[in-house]
């Protein structure tokens, strides 16, 4: 392992930032660490320590929170030196909330004897079965009387026994507000009450009835063994990975999770560079139902929480399978604390079917099989899960795949009642509808750091003299020059997508090397531009904004979204109008899922994939898998009679 700037924080690193802090400005008891990340260096320092080892200032940036006060101060420190560079009041914002705050609002709550009783009155005294869920919220559905606390409110749910789904036992109507500060009880809102039908909310074997279990008709499966019995073809040295002519650093910090940095690709002795950074930068998730239960939810996963904090080791379950690396991701708890995740990131190979294939009459068959290189990571945010995976493969694509599972939120209601915003999913249970937004920030560098995004559309000719049969496209390329026109949507009807292009450089064929985002799974917002919801999040009124890269420009709803009331993100640095023609570009794409909820995802939902690529657009003169050796003879399958595989 050798040293690069972009290695993520260390626990020692986490340990100083904690301590210069603690030395320097008091933080200790009383405060909150709410977040610790790297700043990374800039481009051209990277460059310089690419090329002769120079070593750029190591440092970190802290959120911290002073509970007792309910003040903000965001500050800069030299791990270097060990000294704070600078400590900054951050006035009237939230920052994200922590897994420590998450876990002692639903111990303080389950404790409280107000809690205690209104659930006895409830018919509910087995606490040890009780789970107190808190989220965040948004300025428009803060309450007046509490506005200016970090606030958090409750949803309530009850498991059926030990180890049994607490998300299928809502207790409707049945909400706390908090102050996470203090961990205060502020109210209990009890609205309505519902008997609780007899439904079948279980998905670990052992608590699913018997009669259910029984019912099986699924034969059991061989066994599918993956094996590779020379090792992986990809190399791991640090957090440097290379594999068929790929080069990339894997990062990880709090909010984004997994960044992938300095992709490259190797053109036959030429390292070119495809990407200087690619992340994603927000997630949000709109639950649309006003009902009491409902209203509130809007989750900011990133922003709000962290992607990075709410990671998962890979060693809890069979996420991964053929032969593997893994590697760690260091973070921090609420007193900066650091601590290892491990297994936080998986590596590894896929076999992927055909990667090019042609049958002639006369020369017979040349086939290639595709493989594939996925680097991923998991997390959980309370009931869901997300999967991410970035798949890197040997004709120059990469594939951006996000796995959507876990267990739906649900409601009871009454008999005969009506549920206009969710789906029937059990015996008088619904889940409500919802969308999951998710914004992938694409710094690409196509050859270099100066490129131009053009939209890329196809248009059929009119029917005439020189179009007798109106067979034919064409195909209309605009260049995308300030901010305004960066601003894009996603048209089925011209098949619309975007080319991030380096106008500066030629290929073989005379044409300029590009690489086309792909749109897929790009739908619409479907809110009123005027709804308070939707003006905390203004990124997912377009598909893709295109702007002019600025360190300070990382998160399109703004750093602290936490109780936002608008988006202080892309609005507002658009509003600039600047040039975006001919320059270092990021390309934000927003995508995501449509979540019609169905009776099939409950009570455990099978994974809900989306995904967008990016795929080399005259970036290669030609084919450049056509160097993929064919499979040897042993690995393929010929005889109809033959076990070989």
């Amino acid at each position: 392992m050798t040293f690069h700037p972009l290695d993520p924080l260390s626990s020692d690193e986490f340990a100083t930032v904690a301590e210069v802090l603690g030395r320097d400005h008091g933080v200790g008891d009383g405060w909150r660490y709410a977040s610790i990340e790297m700043i990374e260096p800039a481009k051209p320092e990277i460059a310089a320590f690419d090329a002769d080892g120079t070593v750029p200032a190591r440092r970190a940036v802290s959120v911290v929170l002073n509970r007792n006060e309910n003040t903000t101060f965001k500050a800069v420190v030299s791990l270097d030196d060990r000294t704070t560079e600078s400590w900054t009041h951050i006035p009237d914002v939230q920052p994200n909330f922590t897994v420590d705050e998450w876990e002692e609002a639903d111990a303080a709550l389950r404790a409280h004897p107000d809690v205690i009783a209104a659930l006895a009155d409830r018919g509910i005294t087995d606490l040890d079965m009780v789970f107190m869920d808190t989220w965040t919220y948004g300025e428009a559905v803060t309450p007046e009387k509490y506005k200016g606390r970090r606030l958090g409110w409750s949803d309530t749910w009850v498991k059926a026994a030990a180890g049994a789904n607490p998300y299928a036992g809502p207790v409707g109507g049945f909400h706390c507000v908090i102050d996470v500060n203090t961990m205060e009880l502020l109210e209990i809102e009890d609205t309505y009450r519902v008997e609780r039908p007899e439904i079948m909310g279980e998905y670990v074997p052992r608590h699913i009835p018997e009669r259910i279990r029984n019912a099986s008709t699924r034969p059991p499966l061989k066994p599918l063994e993956i094996t590779q019995p020379d090792g992986p073809s990809f190399e791991l040295d640090g957090n440097k990975l290379t594999w068929q002519n790929w080069s990339l650093r894997v990062g990880f910090n709090y909010r984004e999770g997994m960044a992938l940095h300095a992709v490259s690709y190797n053109d036959n002795g030429n390292v070119r560079s495809v990407a200087n950074r690619i992340s994603f930068a927000e997630m949000v998730v709109p639950y649309r139902d006003h009902t009491e239960d409902h209203y509130r939810r809007t989750a900011f996963d990133i922003g709000e929480w962290g992607l990075g904090f709410m990671t998962t080791s890979l060693e809890l379950g069979c996420d991964c399978l053929g032969e593997i690396r893994y590697l760690d991701a260091v973070l921090h708890n609420s007193k900066g604390e650091p601590y290892t995740i491990t297994n936080a990131i998986c590596i590894h190979e896929e076999d992927n079917a055909v990667l090019w294939k042609h049958v002639d009459h006369d020369a017979g068959a040349e086939v290639r099989r595709m493989r594939r290189l996925t680097v991923s990571f998991h997390a959980t945010v309370a009931n869901y899960e997300y999967l991410v995976y970035w798949r890197f493969y040997q004709d120059g694509n990469i594939e951006c795949e996000v796995r959507a599972t876990g267990i739906m939120v649900v409601t009871h209601f009454d008999e005969g009642g009506a549920h206009p915003s969710g789906t029937l999913v059990d015996n008088r249970t619904y889940a409500p509808y919802h969308q999951h937004f998710l914004v992938a920030r694409l710094d690409l560098d196509i050859d270099g750091t100066e490129n131009t995004v053009y939209a890329s559309e196809t248009q059929r000719v009119p029917m005439g003299p020189d179009n007798p049969y109106g067979l034919a496209l064409t195909q209309v390329n605009t260049p995308l020059t300030t901010e305004s026109e960066g601003k894009q949507d996603y048209d089925w009807n011209t098949q619309k997508a975007w080319k991030v292009v380096n106008d500066n450089v030629t290929n073989g064929l005379g044409t300029r090397p590009a690489y086309k985002l792909v749109p897929g799974a790009a739908i619409p917002s479907m809110f009123d531009p005027a709804s308070p919801i939707f003006q905390r999040a203004q990124v997912i009124g377009h598909t893709v904004w295109v702007t002019p890269n600025s360190p300070d420009e990382r998160w399109p709803s703004g750093e602290f979204v936490n109780q936002s009331g608008v988006d202080h993100g892309l609005p507002e640095w658009t509003e600039k109008d600047r040039s975006i023609e001919n320059t270092d570009v990021v390309v934000w794409y927003t995508f995501g899922i449509h979540h019609i909820t169905r009776p099939e995802d409950w009570p455990v939902m099978p994974a809900d994939t989306v995904s967008f690529w990016l795929k080399p657009f005259g970036f290669f003169d030609r084919n450049p898998s056509l160097d993929v050796v064919a499979s040897e003879p042993k690995s393929c399958h010929t005889d109809p009679g033959s076990t070989c595989h």
